[in-house]
């Protein structure tokens, strides 16, 4: 090996691991038939003049398979986090019982059902995408120090093979995500 050029592989990885947990938060959004607390994440509400999460402004719990409850803790926030929820693109009809809000969360279809794999394949090739590009990045750093002659062709053709394996390691664990969510969406 060359005591000039060493490649940051636990850059690489950490970098690549960023990109699936993206991709995990990314799954997590999407609403699987199954009531879960995590499909309220992406929803901000507009509360004291300014976005907030809508789990900073009350308790969500899942009492059920199909449904979901928001304690909102300041009454005057009930309008507005039901509205942040009607509007959110979601397809949940919020209904009010005091502080309370419940989600019912209905049977998906087939159709609507084939759109979220397909929305969920849009999010693993954005992943996929992410971690090429840090390929990419890792292999110009290669030949950069190639160029500066710093590397030789041996250490040049060992670190393209360990960037390679990472990136192939990270390709398969989007893949098994991404088929992992899949059947979970179109289990009935």
């Amino acid at each position: 090996m060359s005591d000039e050029f060493e490649l940051d592989t636990d850059d690489l990885t950490r970098r690549m691991e960023g990109a699936i947990s993206a991709l995990r938060t990314e799954f997590a959004s999407l609403r699987t038939g199954r009531a879960s607390g995590s499909m309220l994440e992406p929803i901000m509400v507009d509360a004291y003049g300014s976005p907030t999460p809508i789990n900073q402004v009350g308790t969500i719990n899942v009492p059920e398979p199909r449904m979901v409850t928001i304690n909102v803790w300041d009454k005057g926030l009930v309008n507005k986090v039901e509205k942040a929820i009607r509007e959110s693109g979601l397809g949940i009809n919020p209904q009010l019982n005091g502080t309370i809000i419940m989600l019912p969360i209905p049977e998906l279809n087939e159709e609507r059902r084939r759109e979220l794999t397909k929305v969920a394949g849009s999010y693993a090739e954005s992943a996929r995408v992410s971690v090429r590009n840090l390929r990419r990045d890792g292999m110009d750093k290669i030949k950069k120090a190639k160029a500066d002659s710093s590397l030789s062709e041996d250490d040049q053709k060992f670190w393209e093979s360990e960037v390679q394996e990472l990136t192939d390691r990270f390709i398969k664990a989007v893949d098994d995500l991404l088929e992992t969510k899949q059947a979970e969406i179109m289990q009935v």
